[in-house]
């Protein structure tokens, strides 16, 4: 099968306390509207809100109910993400549940928005997941994407589809167009970057094509996105490059360069070194007269 809908949903929501209800109600409109959806896809935190005060051990209640969802609507369906405790701490997951209501993967953030995501751990394992004879897809978080081995990473896992699931309610929204736009294109995939509106996201909402074009971008209210992807499209610009010109994934395959920054455990180097600490701003002081 080459032709798979997805339905991004970008919608308000409460930033603390529990979404759940909203999102089944929007689960059983947009299923009764657009029954060719195969796969629904929601922002960053969207079920239990942005505070970690309200995290859960994993298997929960809640993501068991979003199995039931998934079950009835016959549905791929990534509710957003959660915050998960664990003895190792607390981290912001994201489920993945498959038709029959099964999870078939979680994944961690692995870049919490520091300094201001305080007390949320680091993820580490990368996740992709198969729709079967449809395609892999590939999964990640908000503030992982302005990291671009995350997403290449992906894509050399065999991901030709990327979701993203964001919660950004800042200035720097029309960057993270920009960096949705040019993962697609350096990884020569789709990408769905859906954000949230409201308390819980500024929306805009964007899904871009393998050759870094605009499929749709969501304004600031709540929308849903009902959008069909052609996987031939991927693979056959991977395989004759973006537009007929550049192939980069191809060229990355076959470099002679070795990057010295990768070779530190930890990625560091002396320049890096002496940037100071990762905290917030201090307000400067101000000489009174």
């Amino acid at each position: 099968m080459s032709y798979f809908t997805i339905a991004g949903v970008q919608m308000h929501a409460l930033h603390h306390g529990d979404n759940t209800e909203a999102m089944r109600h929007r689960i059983d409109v947009l299923m009764s509207r657009f029954p060719q959806v195969q796969m629904v896809l929601f922002s960053e935190l969207m079920p239990m809100g942005a505070s970690p005060h309200h995290a859960q051990a994993m298997p929960s209640s809640t993501e068991a109910l979003f199995c039931q969802i998934a079950e009835q609507h016959r549905i791929w369906l990534i509710p957003g993400s959660m915050f998960e405790q664990t003895d190792d701490g607390v981290f912001n997951t994201l489920s993945v549940i498959n038709p029959h209501g099964q999870v078939v993967a979680r994944y961690r953030k692995m870049f919490p928005f520091r300094p201001y995501e305080a007390g949320v751990e680091s993820g580490s394992e990368f996740v992709t997941f198969d729709v079967p004879n449809v395609a892999r897809f590939g999964v990640s978080i908000c503030y992982d994407m302005w990291f671009p081995e995350t997403t290449r990473t992906l894509a050399a896992m065999g991901a030709e589809v990327i979701l993203h699931p964001t919660m950004t309610d800042t200035i720097d929204r029309d960057i993270e167009l920009s960096i949705a736009r040019t993962n697609a294109a350096v990884n020569q995939c789709f990408f769905f970057d859906i954000n949230g509106a409201g308390a819980l996201g500024n929306g805009r909402s964007i899904v871009v094509g393998p050759s870094g074009d605009v499929i749709h971008q969501a304004g600031t209210g709540e929308e849903v996105m009902p959008i069909e992807v052609d996987l031939h499209r991927v693979r056959r610009e991977r395989e004759t490059g973006l537009r007929g010109l550049g192939q980069p994934l191809k060229s990355f395959r076959d470099r002679s360069v070795d990057f010295p920054l990768y070779r530190s455990e930890n990625g560091s180097s002396p320049f890096l070194d002496t940037l100071g600490p990762l905290q917030k701003p201090l307000r400067a002081d101000i000489e009174e007269y």
